[in-house]
């Protein structure tokens, strides 16, 4: 498994890892968010997620990235929640589902009247 050499903004919100084997990925804030690895955000014995895109604020980002040891990130992010801790592990595997999250993104229609 890849490890991250740079982990910086991409954009005004969302993230950006290089991971030493060439690849960059641009992880957005809210899929990150939204996959927070934490017993708040998962259920510990099922994990089923129990955080939902309607429970967040509509603009969710980091406001803070710390490094925990040689094998994770902690993110602080802008609705005040900080208790997940993302291994490079976990986000090594979001970055493969990143693309069906965009896919599955319903945007609310608007009446051009």
């Amino acid at each position: 498994m890849p490890k991250p050499i740079r982990i910086n903004r991409h954009g005004a919100h969302d993230i950006a890892i290089e991971w030493d084997n060439g690849q960059t990925v641009a992880y957005p804030a809210r899929f990150v968010r939204l996959n927070c690895p934490c017993a708040q955000c998962e259920d510990e014995v099922t994990g089923k997620r129990i955080v939902q895109d309607s429970m967040l604020p509509i603009l969710t980002y980091p406001t803070k990235i710390e490094h925990v040891g040689r094998y994770a990130i902690q993110i602080f992010w802008s609705d005040s929640h900080s208790t997940g801790l993302f291994t490079w592990e976990k986000l090594w595997e979001l970055a493969d589902k990143i693309d069906d999250w965009k896919g599955s993104i319903k945007l609310p229609k608007h009446s051009l009247q």
